[in-house]
Protein backbone atom coordinates (compact mmCIF):
# COMPACT_ATOMS: atom_id res chain seq x y z
CA UNK A 1 0.00 0.00 0.00
CA UNK A 2 1.41 3.38 -0.96
CA UNK A 3 0.49 7.00 -1.50
CA UNK A 4 1.41 6.60 -5.16
CA UNK A 5 -1.29 3.96 -5.64
CA UNK A 6 -3.88 6.24 -4.01
CA UNK A 7 -2.81 9.12 -6.24
CA UNK A 8 -3.04 6.89 -9.31
CA UNK A 9 -6.58 5.78 -8.38
CA UNK A 10 -7.64 9.38 -7.86
CA UNK A 11 -6.23 10.35 -11.25
CA UNK A 12 -8.22 7.54 -12.89
CA UNK A 13 -11.54 9.01 -11.72
CA UNK A 14 -10.65 12.67 -12.28
CA UNK A 15 -13.01 14.77 -14.38
CA UNK A 16 -11.65 17.57 -16.59
CA UNK A 17 -14.93 19.44 -16.14
CA UNK A 18 -14.63 19.28 -12.34
CA UNK A 19 -10.96 20.23 -12.55
CA UNK A 20 -12.00 23.40 -14.35
CA UNK A 21 -14.90 24.14 -11.98
CA UNK A 22 -13.34 23.43 -8.56
CA UNK A 23 -10.78 26.29 -8.62
CA UNK A 24 -13.63 28.77 -9.01
CA UNK A 25 -15.79 27.06 -6.40
CA UNK A 26 -12.98 26.87 -3.84
CA UNK A 27 -11.74 30.42 -4.50
CA UNK A 28 -8.19 29.76 -5.68
CA UNK A 29 -7.66 33.05 -7.51
CA UNK A 30 -5.22 35.80 -6.51
CA UNK A 31 -6.11 37.17 -3.08
CA UNK A 32 -8.81 34.53 -2.47
CA UNK A 33 -8.80 32.22 0.54
CA UNK A 34 -7.41 29.18 -1.35
CA UNK A 35 -5.08 31.06 -3.65
CA UNK A 36 -2.94 28.70 -5.70
CA UNK A 37 -4.61 25.44 -4.67
CA UNK A 38 -4.58 22.80 -7.41
CA UNK A 39 -7.29 20.28 -8.30
CA UNK A 40 -7.54 17.00 -10.19
CA UNK A 41 -11.33 17.15 -10.45
CA UNK A 42 -12.31 14.22 -8.20
CA UNK A 43 -15.65 14.29 -6.36
CA UNK A 44 -15.87 13.57 -2.64
CA UNK A 45 -17.81 10.27 -3.07
CA UNK A 46 -14.96 8.95 -5.22
CA UNK A 47 -12.44 10.14 -2.64
CA UNK A 48 -14.33 8.45 0.19
CA UNK A 49 -14.50 5.18 -1.74
CA UNK A 50 -10.78 5.22 -2.44
CA UNK A 51 -9.99 6.23 1.14
CA UNK A 52 -12.01 3.33 2.54
CA UNK A 53 -10.15 0.87 0.34
CA UNK A 54 -6.84 2.25 1.67
CA UNK A 55 -7.86 2.83 5.29
CA UNK A 56 -4.84 0.85 6.52
CA UNK A 57 -2.34 3.01 4.68
CA UNK A 58 0.75 3.55 6.89
CA UNK A 59 1.16 7.03 8.35
CA UNK A 60 4.39 7.56 6.44
CA UNK A 61 2.39 7.16 3.22
CA UNK A 62 -0.55 9.25 4.47
CA UNK A 63 2.00 11.96 5.18
CA UNK A 64 2.84 12.05 1.47
CA UNK A 65 -0.83 12.57 0.64
CA UNK A 66 -1.48 15.36 3.13
CA UNK A 67 1.75 17.07 2.07
CA UNK A 68 0.77 17.14 -1.59
CA UNK A 69 0.02 20.40 -3.43
CA UNK A 70 -3.01 18.65 -4.96
CA UNK A 71 -6.23 19.30 -3.04
CA UNK A 72 -7.77 15.84 -3.54
CA UNK A 73 -4.59 14.14 -2.33
CA UNK A 74 -4.75 16.10 0.92
CA UNK A 75 -8.47 15.61 1.46
CA UNK A 76 -8.25 11.87 0.74
CA UNK A 77 -5.33 11.63 3.17
CA UNK A 78 -7.39 13.21 5.93
CA UNK A 79 -10.39 11.02 5.11
CA UNK A 80 -8.09 8.00 5.56
CA UNK A 81 -7.05 9.40 8.95
CA UNK A 82 -10.70 9.75 10.05
CA UNK A 83 -11.32 6.15 8.97
CA UNK A 84 -8.33 4.99 11.01
CA UNK A 85 -9.31 7.10 14.03
CA UNK A 86 -12.86 5.75 14.09
CA UNK A 87 -11.71 2.18 14.77
CA UNK A 88 -8.49 2.88 16.66
CA UNK A 89 -7.62 2.05 20.26
CA UNK A 90 -6.64 4.84 22.65
CA UNK A 91 -2.91 4.62 21.98
CA UNK A 92 -3.42 4.81 18.22
CA UNK A 93 -5.86 7.70 18.61
CA UNK A 94 -3.18 9.61 20.52
CA UNK A 95 -0.79 8.99 17.64
CA UNK A 96 -3.32 10.09 14.99
CA UNK A 97 -4.25 13.21 16.92
CA UNK A 98 -0.56 14.12 17.25
CA UNK A 99 -0.12 13.53 13.51
CA UNK A 100 -2.98 15.91 12.70
CA UNK A 101 -1.61 18.58 15.04
CA UNK A 102 1.77 18.25 13.32
CA UNK A 103 0.16 18.62 9.89
CA UNK A 104 -2.48 21.20 10.74
CA UNK A 105 -1.03 23.58 8.13
CA UNK A 106 -2.19 21.12 5.47
CA UNK A 107 -5.79 21.40 6.73
CA UNK A 108 -6.10 24.39 4.44
CA UNK A 109 -9.58 24.55 2.97
CA UNK A 110 -13.05 24.41 4.45
CA UNK A 111 -13.89 20.92 3.18
CA UNK A 112 -10.72 19.48 4.74
CA UNK A 113 -11.43 21.30 8.01
CA UNK A 114 -15.02 20.08 8.11
CA UNK A 115 -13.92 16.49 7.41
CA UNK A 116 -11.12 16.29 9.96
CA UNK A 117 -11.99 18.66 12.82
CA UNK A 118 -15.06 16.99 14.36
CA UNK A 119 -13.97 13.42 13.65
CA UNK A 120 -10.44 13.67 15.03
CA UNK A 121 -9.99 16.86 17.06
CA UNK A 122 -13.54 16.84 18.42
CA UNK A 123 -13.60 13.12 19.18
CA UNK A 124 -10.21 13.21 20.89
CA UNK A 125 -11.09 16.22 23.01
CA UNK A 126 -14.26 14.49 24.23
CA UNK A 127 -12.08 12.10 26.21
CA UNK A 128 -9.27 14.61 26.83
CA UNK A 129 -11.05 17.79 27.97
CA UNK A 130 -7.77 19.12 29.38
CA UNK A 131 -6.68 19.66 25.77
CA UNK A 132 -9.68 21.80 24.79
CA UNK A 133 -7.63 24.90 25.51
CA UNK A 134 -6.02 24.18 22.13
CA UNK A 135 -9.27 25.28 20.46
CA UNK A 136 -9.08 28.66 22.17
CA UNK A 137 -5.49 29.06 20.99
CA UNK A 138 -6.60 28.23 17.47
CA UNK A 139 -9.51 30.69 17.74
CA UNK A 140 -6.99 33.50 18.23
CA UNK A 141 -4.67 32.41 15.42
CA UNK A 142 -4.04 34.44 12.28
CA UNK A 143 -4.92 31.40 10.15
CA UNK A 144 -8.57 31.35 9.09
CA UNK A 145 -8.31 27.55 8.90
CA UNK A 146 -7.18 27.18 12.51
CA UNK A 147 -10.01 29.45 13.59
CA UNK A 148 -12.46 27.32 11.61
CA UNK A 149 -11.00 24.14 13.14
CA UNK A 150 -11.64 25.63 16.58
CA UNK A 151 -15.38 26.14 16.11
CA UNK A 152 -16.11 23.15 13.84
CA UNK A 153 -14.41 20.75 16.29
CA UNK A 154 -17.14 21.58 18.79
CA UNK A 155 -19.76 19.93 16.57
CA UNK A 156 -18.78 16.68 18.30
CA UNK A 157 -19.47 18.23 21.71
CA UNK A 158 -22.80 19.64 20.56
CA UNK A 159 -24.00 16.23 19.44
CA UNK A 160 -23.40 15.01 22.98
CA UNK A 161 -25.38 17.89 24.50
CA UNK A 162 -22.31 19.89 25.54
CA UNK A 163 -22.59 23.50 24.33
CA UNK A 164 -20.21 25.34 26.65
CA UNK A 165 -17.19 25.53 24.35
CA UNK A 166 -19.27 26.26 21.24
CA UNK A 167 -20.86 29.29 22.90
CA UNK A 168 -17.59 30.52 24.40
CA UNK A 169 -15.77 30.23 21.08
CA UNK A 170 -18.69 31.82 19.23
CA UNK A 171 -18.39 34.84 21.51
CA UNK A 172 -14.69 35.10 20.74
CA UNK A 173 -15.33 34.89 17.00
CA UNK A 174 -18.26 37.36 16.83
CA UNK A 175 -16.10 40.02 15.24
CA UNK A 176 -14.03 37.75 13.05
CA UNK A 177 -13.51 39.47 9.67
CA UNK A 178 -13.80 36.36 7.50
CA UNK A 179 -17.02 35.21 5.88
CA UNK A 180 -15.97 31.55 6.27
CA UNK A 181 -16.00 32.02 10.03
CA UNK A 182 -19.36 33.82 9.94
CA UNK A 183 -20.83 30.77 8.22
CA UNK A 184 -19.08 28.27 10.51
CA UNK A 185 -20.09 29.98 13.75
CA UNK A 186 -23.67 30.44 12.55
CA UNK A 187 -23.82 26.78 11.55
CA UNK A 188 -22.62 25.58 14.97
CA UNK A 189 -25.06 27.89 16.74
CA UNK A 190 -27.86 26.46 14.60
CA UNK A 191 -26.77 22.98 15.69
CA UNK A 192 -27.03 24.10 19.31
CA UNK A 193 -30.54 25.40 18.60
CA UNK A 194 -31.52 22.06 17.05
CA UNK A 195 -30.98 20.51 20.48
CA UNK A 196 -31.74 23.38 22.85
CA UNK A 197 -33.65 26.26 21.31
CA UNK A 198 -33.85 28.31 24.55
CA UNK A 199 -30.04 28.09 24.82
CA UNK A 200 -29.63 29.43 21.29
CA UNK A 201 -32.19 32.18 21.79
CA UNK A 202 -30.55 33.29 25.03
CA UNK A 203 -27.25 33.62 23.17
CA UNK A 204 -28.93 35.55 20.37
CA UNK A 205 -30.67 37.91 22.78
CA UNK A 206 -27.23 38.84 24.10
CA UNK A 207 -25.37 39.03 20.80
CA UNK A 208 -27.67 39.33 17.76
CA UNK A 209 -27.12 43.07 17.49
CA UNK A 210 -23.34 42.64 17.07
CA UNK A 211 -23.30 39.48 14.95
CA UNK A 212 -22.35 39.67 11.28
CA UNK A 213 -25.47 39.31 9.17
CA UNK A 214 -24.36 36.01 7.57
CA UNK A 215 -23.60 34.49 10.96
CA UNK A 216 -27.00 35.52 12.29
CA UNK A 217 -28.84 34.21 9.24
CA UNK A 218 -27.18 30.82 9.56
CA UNK A 219 -27.92 30.68 13.30
CA UNK A 220 -31.64 31.48 13.02
CA UNK A 221 -32.36 29.46 9.89
CA UNK A 222 -34.53 26.87 11.66
CA UNK A 223 -36.34 29.20 14.05
CA UNK A 224 -40.01 30.03 13.45
CA UNK A 225 -40.51 33.07 11.19
CA UNK A 226 -41.58 35.43 14.00
CA UNK A 227 -38.44 34.65 15.97
CA UNK A 228 -36.26 35.02 12.88
CA UNK A 229 -37.77 38.48 12.27
CA UNK A 230 -37.25 39.39 15.91
CA UNK A 231 -33.54 38.66 15.79
CA UNK A 232 -32.97 40.18 12.36
CA UNK A 233 -34.52 43.41 13.63
CA UNK A 234 -32.00 43.51 16.43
Amino acid sequence: MSAQIVMKELAQVASPEKAAFFPRFFKTGPGEYAEGDRFLGVTVPHQRRIARSHRELPLAEVEKLVGSPIHEHRLTGFIILTEQFRKADEATREKLFAFCRKHVAQVNNWDIVDTMAPKIFGEHLITHPELRKLLYTFAGDASVWKRRIAIISTQTFIRRGDFKDTLALAERLLRDPHDLLHKAVGWMLREVGDRDRPCLEAFLERHAAEMPRTMLRYAIEKLPPPRRRHFMER
